[in-house]
């Protein structure tokens, strides 16, 4: 899973970056500080892979992991190239879902690209060169569509009448996700990377005062309003928090998260709802060499998923043995799940669900 961080310049998306990556991209307070994107690769969290190597006892554990790109902070006319929006764009276009950091906090000594606080202006400034981006990228594909349909290749008509759907969205300044197309519409154009069409999480950014949730913080509302209108999701964080989080020992991060009121840190939220977003679940392989997480999309089958751990297990897949997470630790031990009976055989049709605990069959 790949998210791509944006937002104003001065937002605080770099501030957070380096708290959740601890890779010590450059913050500062001016624009363009960040003109490359900054990369970091992440462990995600999970209890349920510590449980399965307790009880296992691998040589090795090898959880799953999330990248965070740290993309260039935007400025209006970037769909034209101004700024760095030619680079933002670019980097853009090869993550899987954003995060978009929004200021909902009051600094004199930080200042802001328009000069005062405004989250709803801030989004609108960001999905609107989104949206004059795609515009470009639709007419360009309209056009070619219409020429498929001068040539009487019936096959381009649903294709058309789905791109006209998007144009009377973006025509109206909104996201392509908004549209609210069906799958086998999706499926149709599947090869156009529309900007806007990919999930969003804005992050309110808010002082540590307003923590945990930002009750009663105007600007956190304006962005949940948004952010309910375009079926996109809302986490609030305080990155200046997270980068002191960042910086305690494990032991210490529970005590220090209970002082703030908080369950868990802006990284776990961020990444359970990057899952979310992109319908992603967990699957765990164990055994005496290695424990280990994999990631794969909801709705993925058997020898598919055993493709994530190499090609060969799906082409020579024969069956896999699987056994959810919570019959493994009611049980006790995997021999005592298959001594119950709830080790399960399935085929190639089974569709894999969260948790489960699997071993592939296959021969190649």
């Amino acid at each position: 899973m790949q998210l791509g961080i944006v937002g104003l310049p001065n937002v605080g998306k770099s501030t957070l970056f380096n708290a959740i990556t601890k890779a010590g991209a450059e913050c500062a307070n001016y624009p363009f500080c960040t003109i490359d994107p900054n990369v970091g690769v992440v462990e995600v969290p999970d209890p349920r892979l510590d449980k399965i190597a307790a009880m296992v006892k691998p040589k090795n554990v090898v959880p799953t992991v999330t990248e965070f790109v740290d993309i260039a902070g935007l400025v209006r006319g970037a769909s034209k190239g101004e700024g760095l929006g030619n680079k933002f764009l670019a980097h853009i276009r090869e993550v899987d879902a954003i995060v978009h950091v929004v200021r909902c906090f009051q600094d004199d000594n930080i200042t802001h690209v328009d000069g005062d606080l405004g989250p709803a202006r801030d989004i609108e400034t960001i999905n609107m060169e989104l949206v004059l981006a795609d515009m470009e990228t639709l007419d360009k594909r309209m056009e070619r569509t219409r020429k498929m349909l001068k040539a009487h290749d019936k096959r381009y008509e649903a294709e058309l009448q789905v791109l006209e759907r998007i144009k009377a969205a973006v025509d109206q300044g909104k996201p392509v996700r908004s549209v609210g197309l069906e799958p086998d519409e999706k499926a149709l154009i599947k090869d156009v990377n529309f900007l806007t069409s990919k999930p969003v999480l804005y992050a309110a950014n808010v002082s540590e005062d307003d923590l945990p949730d930002a009750e009663g913080n105007l600007l956190v509302d304006e962005v949940r309003e948004i952010a309910a209108g375009e079926n996109s999701e809302v986490i609030v964080v305080c990155a200046k928090i997270e980068a002191e989080i960042a910086e305690l020992a494990d032991e210490e991060r529970a005590e220090f998260l209970a002082d703030l009121g908080l369950a868990e840190s802006g990284l776990d939220r961020l990444i359970r709802t990057g899952y979310h977003l992109l319908g992603l679940i967990t699957f765990f392989t164990a055994g005496a060499p290695e424990a280990r997480a994999w990631t794969i999309r909801q709705g993925t089958k058997a020898p598919q998923a055993a493709g994530k751990i190499h090609t060969d297990i799906e082409k020579g897949f024969i069956r896999a043995e699987v056994v959810s997470y919570k019959d493994l630790m009611e049980s006790g031990s995997q021999l005592a799940a298959k001594e119950k009976g709830l080790v399960r055989l399935e085929g190639k049709e089974y569709v894999m669900r969260d948790a489960d605990v699997v071993y592939f069959r296959f021969n190649v």
